[in-house]
């Protein structure tokens, strides 16, 4: 699955700054699916960030999608997807950990400087999980719900992600991702027994493996 990375600030030349004191949040979406990438997103808030800003899974599809364009449109952020076949060769966790790092790497790349505080949702750090990251991070459980910056990232991933799997469900309709995202739904799981998986599923997952034997 391809898919090109927006400009990471577009529209955001147009507003007045980052908010001080400048602190990113990363978050990510696509941990658990059984098919498709995992995808983290590192943002750090515009001085005009919109209000509302929540966890990602809290929020009406609605209300998330008109979140998810007003934080690209007024905040500096990053995107970073690990794709099904990579996360087979490294596992879940670490593939996790990449994405972050991804995310972070295009996040620098658009600001200048760095930000005096890196959070994460979650009980853990990239911090010696994953070749490349080099920065002090925090870990926040529940941080989604509870950091503004985080919360924006939960929406840019969850969002991006969505879209990867809308153009997946494109070229494979029988899984019904445009419905369940490559989760393991009733409606997935009866198409991986008729059809098998495809490349886009995650052989190291136990669900697929199974399926790849029948």
């Amino acid at each position: 699955m391809v898919m090109v990375l927006e400009t990471p600030l577009n529209g955001f030349s147009a507003h007045s700054g980052l908010a001080q004191p400048l602190i990113a949040g990363i978050d990510e979406a696509g941990r658990g699916p059984l098919a498709g990438p995992v995808v983290a997103a590192a943002v750090i808030l515009g001085s005009s960030y919109p209000q509302g800003l929540d966890d990602s899974k809290k929020l009406s599809a609605k209300r998330r999608a008109a979140l998810d364009e007003e934080v690209r449109a007024s905040c500096a952020w990053g995107v970073g997807v690990v794709e099904a076949g990579e996360i087979d060769t490294l596992n879940i966790l670490v593939a996790t950990m990449t994405a972050m790092t991804r995310a972070m790497e295009q996040l620098l790349s658009v600001i200048d400087g760095s930000p005096q505080e890196i959070l994460i949702d979650g009980n853990m750090t990239p911090h010696g999980r994953a070749k490349g990251w080099q920065w002090p991070a925090r870990a926040i459980v529940g941080g989604d719900g509870k950091e503004p910056a985080i919360s924006a990232a939960s929406i840019i991933a969850k969002e991006w992600r969505d879209r990867m799997m809308l153009e997946a469900a494109s070229e494979h309709p029988h899984y019904g991702w445009e419905r369940n995202k490559g989760y393991g739904t009733a409606e997935h799981m009866e198409a991986l027994r008729i059809h098998g998986p495809c490349s886009y599923h995650r052989q190291s997952f136990a669900p697929v493996a199974q399926a790849s034997l029948l």
